[in-house]
């Protein structure tokens, strides 16, 4: 089976990396002002994620760090090539398995879930497979 053509992955790889970026700085600025994001779907699992210790790594919140992660990857998703191709890979590989570790800490340490993180996480994994994709399909092909 052929791999979807490369301008489609990289069209969809840049709009799936916008949205994180979106949703990254969303909680970002949520939590910069001493809140937390708003849970749509109600409870408080949002501020207990946003409020646990787990919400920053070396003193930087991971939320800043989901904003620069996926704003690498929108970089990857717009340049032609084997070096973005592979980075795009490399990154959403990273980013993924973050966001399982994550998704890990928010179900047995936090016992608590933040829709934003769910959607984050979801967002990470497509970009993941569009990246993985994108590498298995093209790296060696001409830009």
């Amino acid at each position: 089976m052929r791999p979807p053509e490369e301008g489609t992955l990289r069209r969809v790889a840049t709009f799936v990396a916008a949205l994180g970026v979106g949703v990254a700085a969303y909680i970002a600025i949520a939590q910069a002002g001493d809140g937390a994001p708003a849970c749509l779907a109600g409870g408080g699992g949002c501020e207990t994620v946003s409020r646990s210790s787990h919400s920053e790594l070396a003193g930087i919140s991971v939320a800043v760090l989901g904003i620069a992660g996926y704003a690498l990857l929108l970089v990857t998703a717009l340049l032609r090539g084997d070096g973005p191709r592979m980075a795009g890979f490399a990154l959403s590989l990273f980013g993924f398995g973050f966001s399982v570790y994550l998704t890990y800490l928010e179900l047995f340490v936090i016992d608590a879930i933040c829709q934003w993180c769910v959607a984050s996480a979801v967002l990470m994994a497509v970009l993941f497979a569009v990246n993985a994709t994108r590498m298995l399909g093209y790296v060696g092909r001409p830009a």
